[in-house]
């Protein structure tokens, strides 16, 4: 989905860059495809790890609490999903 287009509140570009990679490198999936998640302390790791993004680890739990409150993931027992915007086919 084009940024331009999507109706979730904007983030500055390293969060949605940090979003877009967790989509691309970590989530997995469930048997029918459709959910997608990652475990939050999976997900630290995986954006602090990341050499393409070189975040501190402030700045990992920072972009993942935004993305939260923004609506990009919801948590459900430690588990992040992603959150599929009203006008976005799975």
């Amino acid at each position: 989905m084009s940024r331009i287009t999507d109706p979730r509140p904007p983030l500055p570009e390293w969060i949605v860059d940090a979003y877009e990679y967790l989509c691309t490198h970590s989530l997995t999936s469930d048997k029918s495809g459709d959910l997608k998640s990652i475990h939050r302390e999976h997900a630290l790791e995986v954006l602090r790890r990341s050499d393409e993004l070189a975040l501190e680890p402030a700045d990992a739990t920072h972009a993942l609490t935004r993305l939260l409150e923004r609506g990009y993931f919801y948590e459900v027992d430690s588990e992040l999903r992603v959150t599929m915007p009203e006008n976005e086919e799975p």
